[in-house]
Parts: structure tokens; C-alpha cells; sequence
């Protein structure tokens, strides 16, 4: 980490509403045969038709708030103005939000409605906008980002995702997206076939990872502290190395930057339907975790712990 940027506007106010308004145009456009992720549903969400997300036209939200848990350089001292979103592009077995991500649980905004949100948390002294779960309402994420920043909104923007993220949907968010924050869930893709309905995952999450480099490089933060652009990546230790932590950070080390910041978390307990699937029925023992951190350490990475 490094750097002081802290006099340089977001990178969506360099872009501009305009730009941000045809993206979003474009981006609602691709909800007629949706292929916002890469399940490709194909479903047309404008006419109320449901893919594996469950996602309709309207964005919906969950919740929002100065949120104080998360990692440091997004929390400073006015807190990461969240945005939680209902719905989720994967099916994780053991999903600990599992309410929101696969029962919906949330309230549909308009376009003005979620701008303001975005300006309220920016008024109450947050250090950024952070949509969590955002994949799969870009379009009209899009769309309330132009009118917030057309009304005022300079706070950088963090991608909060499950990392499960079509090339073409990244390329709507290049120039857009600030700091970008995806979990690196699994290796192998048999694994995240069987617990989050995605067998193509680690194909299509390095990928991803890649691109959001390129977008916006290593994490950089002001002289705060607090981040303002740059790569963030979440891995979560599974039991019994179900995630292959040590493959993943080889590849963030060597096919992105040793400078990644990632934050190796302890905190895997059995939610949702876990109990199904042992060995996913139990915590994370002190050795799992020693040897995931290891592995992190070995490859000079960026370690970020709470």
C-alpha cells in the first residue's frame, strides 16, 4: 500500500454523469436476456422473469449504514457506508447471510432512492459507498450512481462481490469502480460446483481478479489510511482446505501482485445448510488456519488481520 491520492476525485466523477448514464442504459439493455454474471441465464428481468439469482428489475436493499467491521483501510473513522443488496449470483451452502442471499430479504429502491442512500451516507461521514452483493444489480446501481454523483456524491466506490463476475459486466464498472473488494472462494472447481452451484468459479474469479487489477492496481490510501483505490481480496479458510488457500495465494502473488492486499479470515462457521455437508458441519481448527496464514506469508503477500 502506498501512495496519496487523497486531492484526486473518485474515478466515476472523472468519468462523469453522462458516461455513467449511457453505461447504466447499456447495462439495463443486457436485463432482456440477462447475462449480467456468468450463469448467463438469459432470462428477461424487465418482463419480471427470474434467473438463479432471483433478482428483478429494481434494485432491492437489505440494509445500509456506517458499517464499522469492516477491514480498516475501508473504515477509517467515519465508518464504510454499506449497502447491503438482496439476492446473490451464487448458492453457497453455507452462506452465514443467508436471509438476504437466498431468501430476499429486502426492500425495492427507485433510482432516486438509492442515490439517496448513497448521498445520505456520505453526509453521516462515511469514508466510502461499499455495495455488498452488487453483481447482480449493476444496471440499476448504475443509473443511481449518475444521479448521486450529478447531486454531489464524491466518495470512492467499493465493489463488494463474490468474485463470480462476467468480463463483460467489469468492463461496464472500468473507470467506475474505485476499490475493488472480491472474495477468492475455491481452487478447484468440482468444490465450488458442489457448494455454491458454480463449477466454472475458479476460472472465471481469476479472470475477474485480473481485470480488476488492471482497473485499479494495487491498494493505495491516503494519508489517512484510509484506502482510495486499488485491489482488496477476502479469502475465507474452509475446513479441511476445501478452498485450496495455498494454490490461491500463489496465483494472487504470482499472476497479480505480491503487493495484494488479502485478508485471510478465521471467522468460517457452519450457517445455512452446512450442517448437510461434513465437513463443512464444523469450525475451522487453530491448525487450518496457521497453515493458511503460512501460506500467505510465504508468498510476501499483503496479510490484513482484524
Amino acid at each position: 500500500m502506498g501512495g496519496n491520492a487523497s486531492n484526486q476525485y473518485p474515478a466515476y466523477r472523472q468519468l462523469g454523469v453522462a458516461v455513467l448514464r449511457e453505461r447504466a442504459q447499456g447495462a439495463r439493455e443486457r436485463l432482456t436476456a440477462c447475462n449480467l454474471c456468468p450463469h448467463r441465464c438469459g432470462v428477461n428481468r424487465l418482463e419480471g422473469e427470474l434467473g438463479i439469482c432471483r433478482a428483478g428489475e429494481w434494485a432491492l436493499v437489505s440494509d445500509y449504514g456506517p458499517h464499522f467491521g469492516e477491514e480498516a483501510p475501508l473504515v477509517g473513522r467515519g465508518g464504510s457506508g454499506t449497502i447491503f443488496f438482496a439476492y446473490c449470483n451464487m448458492k453457497c451452502v453455507f452462506c452465514q447471510n443467508c436471509e438476504i442471499s437466498w431468501g430476499g430479504a429486502g426492500e425495492k429502491v427507485s433510482t432516486e432512492g438509492l442515490a439517496e442512500i448513497m448521498l445520505g451516507l456520505q453526509r453521516r461521514g462515511c469514508e466510502n459507498i461499499n455495495l455488498v452483493t452488487p453483481t447482480h444489480f449493476v444496471p440499476p446501481i448504475l443509473a443511481a450512481l449518475a444521479e448521486a454523483c450529478d447531486n454531489g456524491l464524491h466518495l470512492p466506490l467499493v465493489y463488494n462481490c463474490g468474485g463470480y463476475e462476467a468480463m463483460e459486466t467489469l468492463a461496464l464498472l472500468d473507470g467506475v469502480v474505485d476499490i475493488y473488494m472480491p472474495d477468492f472462494k475455491y481452487n478447484s472447481g468440482e468444490i465450488a460446483g458442489m457448494y455454491s452451484g458454480a463449477s466454472d468459479y475458479p476460472d472465471r474469479v481469476k479472470e475477474a481478479i485480473q481485470e480488476m487489477y488492471r482497473q485499479v492496481g494495487d491498494l493505495v490510501v491516503n494519508e489517512r489510511g484510509v484506502a482510495i483505490r486499488g485491489l482488496l481480496v477476502r479469502h475465507l479458510v474452509l475446513p479441511q482446505d476445501l478452498a485450496g488457500t495455498a494454490e490461491i495465494m500463489a496465483f494472487l502473488a504470482e499472476e497479480i501482485s505480491p503487493q495484494t492486499f488479502v485478508n485471510v479470515m478465521d471467522q468460517y462457521y457452519p450457517a445455512y445448510r452446512a450442517h448437510r455437508y461434513p465437513p463443512l458441519n464444523r469450525r475451522t481448527t487453530r491448525e487450518e488456519i496457521r497453515k493458511a496464514m503460512a501460506a500467505a506469508r510465504r508468498h510476501g503477500l499483503r496479510i490484513y488481520r482484524d
